[in-house]
């Protein structure tokens, strides 16, 4: 009975904010539980908030400190360089489970196509306390610069060349995050060499901005090449290599959805449960 009333609300819900032709959703999708957590429960909300409180108690140590740095590309002579704050955009500003939630629902995969059309809603949530931190540093005059990997790409021969950015920022300012700076909104592609590692898009801002905090709900958000090529133990290695810097220069909002932290484990993803 608890499971079937989970799904109904999963159901309800989602269709109340997108809209859709109610189906069953697929019982065999991994993602149904962890969509129920960020929808529903109050530690979700709990977690996202403790992980803006806490980089909003520690801002004013780090404006202090000319030496700190959170970036690893920062480099040398950039104490003197204005203070900034870098933030992932999807499930770390924006909450994108109403899309996996559709996707569950209609027993969908991801694909590009179905992402874009929800990008272009421009109907994401904000997570939970990022709007408040978002808007504190903007009142502190703490540069807010976003690295996201939302692709730019066209959607006819006419239009401009990245739809996409209007209508983040437009998301951005209808959750209510105010002074939007679109030169401060760095998506995939936007340029040939932005890839989705976002370590070259760091390597840009941190000429110009003393980067005082980074945000994001992967650990390539943090990190340079950790989204392939390396097992879960190698990941784990460097975790421990910067653990000084978690919850003081490197905050993470939970994502059980997807990530890099699925990507890289080898199939089938079930023979890496331990038991006892």
């Amino acid at each position: 009975m608890k499971i079937k009333f989970r799904i109904c609300f999963l159901i309800t819900i989602t269709c109340l904010t997108v809209g859709c032709v109610v189906r069953q959703p697929n019982l065999n999708n991994n993602n149904v539980n962890s969509i129920l957590w960020i929808q529903t429960s109050s530690e979700y909300k709990a977690n996202s908030i403790q992980v803006y409180n806490a980089a909003g108690n520690i801002i004013h140590r780090a404006l202090r400190d000319s030496s700190w740095t959170s970036a690893l590309e920062q480099g040398h002579n950039y104490s003197d360089l204005p203070a900034a704050v870098i933030l992932d955009i999807d499930d770390t500003v924006l909450d994108n489970s109403q899309y996996q939630a559709r996707l569950a629902i209609n027993g969908n995969e991801f694909d590009p196509d179905s992402w874009d059309r929800w990008v272009a809603m421009k109907s994401a949530p904000a997570v939970p306390g990022s709007v408040d931190f978002i808007n504190k540093m903007t009142d502190m005059g703490i540069e807010v610069i976003y690295i996201t990997n939302c692709e730019c790409k066209p959607r006819s021969e006419a239009g401009p060349a990245c739809p996409q950015e209007k209508d983040i920022i437009d998301n951005l300012m209808k959750v209510g995050i105010k002074d939007v700076n679109p030169e401060n909104i760095l998506l995939k592609k936007e340029k040939p060499e932005w890839s989705s590692e976002k370590k070259i898009r760091r390597e840009t801002i941190v000429s110009n901005y003393r980067i005082v905090m980074l945000f994001g709900d992967d650990l390539g958000d943090f990190l340079p090449d950790v989204k392939k090529g390396i097992t879960p133990a190698q990941r784990d290695s460097l975790v421990y290599k910067y653990k000084e810097n978690w919850g003081v220069k490197w905050f993470v909002i939970s994502n059980p959805t997807y990530g890099s932290w699925m990507e890289v484990l080898s199939d089938p993803k079930s023979s890496h449960l331990k038991g006892y």
